[in-house]
């Protein structure tokens, strides 16, 4: 785990790409308040410090030596605490590709899941995989080696998440007629339409299920009721508007409100803060 610190300390940058594709490492200092964001679908391996984060009434809290890993791209609500720029929280990702799961999927023999897994999972991580995650980020050391190793060592990192506690979180990703994906192609439409208002019936169609199936897969992997899941995406959007205009009445217009007084008071049950209050200080800590 030190050499493991060192070497995240060591490349983390501005943003959190890295010349290995796919990898990312970051480094933070500050804790600051709960911001939104994007999970992505993405293995996130914490080598220093703590994160929580709240998906829907779901508050997962993971520390050193446990990963996260995420099935599908979901809005979340998170913040590093316990930290400090002499002890800053350090983490590597992995992002996720389906079809390399696909692929490893034919060379084991993995139980079928007992119904549809969570899209979210927090485990401890064992030896084995701290040594591949370990591999892995030397490999930002040696760019001639990483472009013939680091694929390997992915594929290595993949198999011990696969056959480990939240393997069926990760396979599902793999099978192209599962639930996830059906629920997935339901969020990217949410996602992309989020403005407008729709029925449940509707998007059920769109993902290809029937409706009590959509909704009840739809709530076992997001933690929440395709309404909820909108509105989260529509709050997110706010706060990010918010963050460049005092149009709060704008704003809620414009991420699908009818009432600006309804998304006050969603706004601020989200966050904790009045729009142009919660727009202030985020702007604030941003500078």
């Amino acid at each position: 785990m030190d050499e493991l610190r060192a070497l995240i300390s060591k490349h983390a940058g501005p943003d959190l790409t890295t010349s290995i594709p796919g990898v990312l490492v970051s480094r933070t200092t500050v804790a600051g308040p709960p911001a939104p964001s994007m999970t992505g679908t993405i293995l996130a391996f914490v080598a220093q410090g703590r994160k929580r984060i709240a998906l829907g009434e779901r508050v997962y809290d993971y520390r050193a030596g446990q990963y996260l890993v995420a099935s599908i791209d979901m809005p979340i609500t998170g913040n590093y605490v316990d930290i400090s720029p002499s002890e800053p929280a350090l983490g590597l990702g992995l992002v996720l590709d389906p079809e390399m799961v696909a692929e490893m999927l034919l060379t084991g023999d993995f139980p079928k899941p007992a119904g549809t897994p969570e899209g979210l999972a927090v485990s401890d991580a064992s030896p084995e995989l701290v040594d591949a995650v370990t591999r892995l980020a030397r490999l930002l050391d040696r760019p001639g080696d990483a472009r013939a190793l680091a694929p390997l060592v992915k594929r290595e990192i993949l198999w011990r998440v696969m056959t480990g506690e939240q393997g069926a979180v990760v396979r599902q990703l793999g099978v192209r007629d599962s639930n996830l994906s059906h629920i997935a192609r339901a969020v990217r439409w949410i996602r992309e339409n989020y403005a407008e208002s729709f029925k449940v019936e509707n998007v059920a169609r769109i993902a290809g299920m029937s409706e009590s199936a959509f909704y009840r897969n739809f709530q076992a992997v997001t933690a929440m009721s395709p309404i909820q899941f909108q509105k989260q995406i529509r709050l997110q959007e706010a706060r990010l508007l918010l963050a460049t205009t005092r149009d709060v009445t704008g704003v809620s217009h414009r991420v699908g409100y009818d009432s600006p007084s309804q998304f006050s008071r969603e706004y601020r049950r989200q966050f904790g803060a009045p729009p142009s209050q919660d727009a202030k200080l985020t702007l604030r800590h941003a500078l």
